[in-house]
């Protein structure tokens, strides 16, 4: 799909080490292995349980999984919005990535030295938020006065931007991001068009330490960073960065008892994986049997020819029908045969949403 999340945080608060457990997670990958497509992007596979039962009762000479991109977006110092440090860039790389996974420090070393003094996950939260709701009021700044001349000539379009405006100003005025600002559907078409930086999702990452892993929720610093991330309605995963990489360098078996031994079920690498996959509003289509069974990502609200369109243009172009079978029912009914014999294999056109975790064969004509 082209998506990616870009990482952001404060020098020494574990981004770093996070960007790396997650290239070590792809360098050993058996289907896909890390691809740098670039010096700061790292390629994951989406974890998915449901691959292996579809293998199970459709089976396949191979498994492909489905893939996520994570960027590593430049340190931030107070003053990016004017430029400090690496700001231009960290506010550059922001624009080009779709959602922000902000890692926040949460954890007590005195041999990782905080650059504020003291560990203080709140202050470098809002230090961030700062940054970027100062850049987009310089940018709502330099358009407003052009777009209130034109809208006093009462021009529609201006009129409508205007009035956005208006919405917005005094929230970035305030530190506070334009994300949770309430806009209508045509607002909404005018405010993407703005490109604004805090309009983008946010994920909030909880760098912990090792021996917080298993009761993230009894670590103050935690509960101060879902305290803050409630507010906004945002997502807060509880990763020991340090550990997910030493982690990602373990085959299944050990990573599994390891995992057992620290007493958690899945790793936090995985969580933040799969976190982040779905605050893009991505979904999950397969195919299945013969060659390969495969995962496929899609934008959710996707109409099956735009779906079928991911696996080749052609299947878009000569879209004829959608063969459609849920995973709950193929794993409830336990083959794709019983599924049509209980009635469940639908015949799916052109309007068709296309659901996470559908099981699709396209026919098409070309």
């Amino acid at each position: 799909m082209g998506l990616t999340a870009g990482i952001v945080g404060l020098p020494n608060v574990g981004k770093s080490t996070l960007f790396n457990a997650i290239t070590k997670a792809g360098a050993e990958m058996a289907n896909y292995p890390f691809a740098t497509i670039d010096p700061n992007v790292g390629m994951v596979e989406v974890p998915d349980a449901r691959l292996a039962r579809i293998d199970e009762l459709i089976p396949a000479k191979k498994i492909i999984r489905t893939t996520f991109e994570f960027t590593d977006i430049a340190g931030i110092v107070k003053g990016a919005s004017k430029g400090e440090g690496l700001g231009n860039k960290f506010l550059e790389n922001i624009r080009q990535v779709d959602a922000i996974v902000h890692v926040v420090r949460a954890f007590d070393d005195d041999e990782i030295t905080s650059v504020t003094g003291t560990v203080d996950p709140l202050d470098d939260i809002e230090t961030i938020n700062l940054e970027l709701a100062l850049a987009d009021l310089e940018a709502i700044n330099k358009r407003y006065a052009k777009v209130e001349k034109v809208a006093r000539t009462k021009d529609k379009e201006a009129v409508a931007e205007f009035e956005v405006l208006k919405k917005i100003k005094p929230v970035l005025e305030e530190g506070e991001p334009v994300r949770g600002i309430d806009f209508s559907d045509d607002e909404q078409k005018i405010v993407r068009g703005l490109f604004l930086l805090t309009t983008k999702p946010v994920l909030y990452v909880a760098n912990i330490a090792e021996a917080d892993m298993a009761d993230p929720a009894g670590c103050d610093y935690v509960r101060q960073i879902q305290a803050f991330a409630a507010k906004e309605g945002a997502e807060v995963i509880a990763i020991s960065a340090r550990t997910e990489e030493e982690i990602a360098e373990l085959d299944d078996a050990d990573k599994a008892d390891f995992l057992e031994a620290e007493g958690v079920s899945e790793s936090g690498l995985d969580k933040l994986i799969k976190a982040s996959y779905h605050l893009l509003g991505l979904a999950t289509f397969f195919t299945a049997g013969g060659k390969e069974t495969r995962a496929w990502t899609f934008k959710q609200g996707m109409k099956a020819p735009q779906v079928a369109g991911i696996i080749h243009s052609d299947f878009e172009r000569g879209f004829i029908r959608a063969e459609t079978m849920s995973f709950a029912d193929l794993d409830k009914y336990g083959s794709a045969q019983a599924v049509r014999e209980a009635g469940r294999l639908r015949s799916e056109g052109k309007e068709y949403a296309v659901q996470d975790g559908d099981i699709i064969e396209f026919r098409f004509n070309v």
